[in-house]
């Protein structure tokens, strides 16, 4: 069997079509937003950058505080995706965007996003959350993150909601101490947060700015002059203190500080006070409680660099200095006052990964094998490109072209179980006739990996022709042979 083609084709998709990527720089757009519990907005396509001119981010990381956690709403985002999810997954996969993974932790949410090009080098994803709220037993606050292995480079982004108020600045910086400590993943290549090579760290971290009074502080605002309040502001002080935060890295704080707004409006806090049973509470100072940083772990120096022979011996060479193997550098840190919904405005940056690939071919390359239609059963040809720890668990889903995330199969064949011939090279699953959608369309085929929790193998898109017994109407493209699909509490997901 001639898998040239096959080769041909997945490398084609997953070489990718923007200089950046070539050159092995991409581009990351964080997002966190305090929601106040209110539903999605209309449109956020000056948040996401949709609107932009230029080169379209590869990754988008979402962090969501305070989504909506009444019971209710809680029991069914568990049994579907919650409004915000949706709504983000609306918004990117038709702009050719796949939700790699997110987590929930009571109103903490975490969503990542990547272009469809990367996904087979996106591996090892895993996620995880810290609870501090209430001594540790309740999620209101704490911290939710999401790790991977990103061509090769290990990442993890925290999303985390700390203590509010004034007086509880020494609170918040024990609650992210305890985060960065205790919060584990299942891997022995970089079990804590710590150990990943990059660090993004965003959320309502809730610092505030100390000492100054209301009306010094507006003054400040009104007129621009943000750099006169950030040696009061709680997180620099403490970053010239605390040990454990010194390599965290911030752009400078050049936009309005983001909380606390009256709703829909550009107004701080304008609340009359009361008080006795009216009382509504003190008009809160405004701050910069809506942050991004990052870290980036040094580089060991390499001693080949060190050892190398000078050109001259009577002028030695000063050793070099080892190029960095991701350059994190940020390209625009900014607030989004458009946004009205809650008393915090969103806070976007946009950052520019350089890095060396170290992975260039996906792990498995995958294709359907000659003509598929739901008249006849049909082949999946896989061959694994390089070793990965496999498991009879893994699965082939089949999506329409545009899928939002791994869990919008049509459907799907277990790799083992449905296998009907091995070479050395080659793999063929078997697919029932009755798995096919019989109105046909565009579709691909995606290996997930149970260990890696990644899909590490993308088909080139092919036609699925429409059967012979497709009725005129009265079925849906997402049927399969005119039954819905398969119940997600049967899903590979589950195992």
């Amino acid at each position: 069997m001639d898998l040239s083609r096959v080769s041909d084709a997945v490398r084609s998709l997953t070489l990718g079509k923007s200089d950046s990527e070539k050159k092995g720089t991409f581009r990351l757009h964080v997002v966190t937003w305090n929601v106040g519990t209110a539903p999605p907005p209309d449109d956020v396509s000056s948040l996401l950058l949709l609107d932009s001119e230029g080169a379209a981010p590869d990754v988008y990381v979402i962090g969501l505080q305070e989504v909506n956690s009444k019971v209710l709403n809680f029991i069914s985002d568990m049994t579907f995706d919650d409004p915000w999810s949706s709504f983000f997954m609306d918004t990117l996969a038709p702009l050719g965007y796949v939700k790699l993974t997110s987590i929930r932790m009571q109103g903490l949410l975490l969503l990542v996003f990547a272009q469809h090009c990367h996904v087979p080098f996106i591996r090892d994803i895993q996620a995880s959350y810290t609870r501090t709220g209430i001594y540790g037993y309740w999620g209101n606050k704490g911290g939710v993150s999401v790790r991977m292995s990103f061509y090769g480079h290990l990442i993890c982004f925290l999303n985390c909601h700390l203590p509010a108020h004034m007086e509880y600045a020494s609170q918040r910086l024990d609650d992210f101490e305890h985060i960065l400590e205790t919060q584990e993943f299942e891997t022995e290549t970089a079990p804590r947060i710590l150990d990943h090579k990059v660090l993004f760290w965003f959320g309502d971290l809730n610092f505030r700015i100390a000492d100054h009074g209301m009306h010094f502080l507006r003054e400040a605002i009104s007129n621009k002059r943000f750099h006169l309040l950030w040696e009061k502001d709680q997180l620099n002080m403490a970053k010239k203190k605390e040990a454990f935060l010194k390599d965290f890295q911030e752009g400078p704080l050049r936009f309005k500080p983001t909380y606390k707004y009256d709703l829909h409006s550009d107004n701080y806090d304008s609340r009359e006070l009361r008080t006795w049973l009216s009382f509504h509470g003190k008009k809160r100072k405004p701050a910069w409680t809506d942050r991004i940083l990052w870290r980036v772990k040094g580089d060991a120096h390499d001693a080949s660099d060190q050892e190398a022979e000078p050109e001259q011996e009577a002028e030695p060479a000063e050793p070099k200095e080892p190029e960095p193997s991701v350059r994190v550098t940020l390209e625009s840190y900014a607030s989004h006052m458009s946004y009205g919904i809650s008393d915090h405005k969103p806070v976007t940056g946009t950052f520019s990964l350089e890095l060396k690939k170290l992975h260039t071919n996906p792990l498995v390359i995958i294709q359907a094998e000659g003509e598929w239609s739901a008249d006849w059963d049909a082949l999946v040809t896989y061959s694994t490109q390089e070793p990965f720890p496999s498991s009879t668990w893994d699965w082939i889903g089949l999506y329409k072209v545009g899928f939002r995330s791994h869990m919008d199969y049509v459907t799907y064949m277990w790799v083992k179980d449905d296998e009907v011939s091995c070479t050395d090279e080659v793999v063929q699953v078997y697919v029932s006739r009755d798995e096919i959608p019989v109105l046909g369309g565009e579709f691909l085929l995606c290996y997930f990996s149970s260990n890696l929790k990644s899909i590490i193998g993308v088909s080139p898109p092919f036609q699925i022709s429409r059967s012979k017994s497709a009725p005129q109407e009265g079925v849906t493209p997402e049927s399969v042979n005119g039954m819905d699909k398969p119940d997600l509490l049967g899903s590979p997901d589950e195992f």
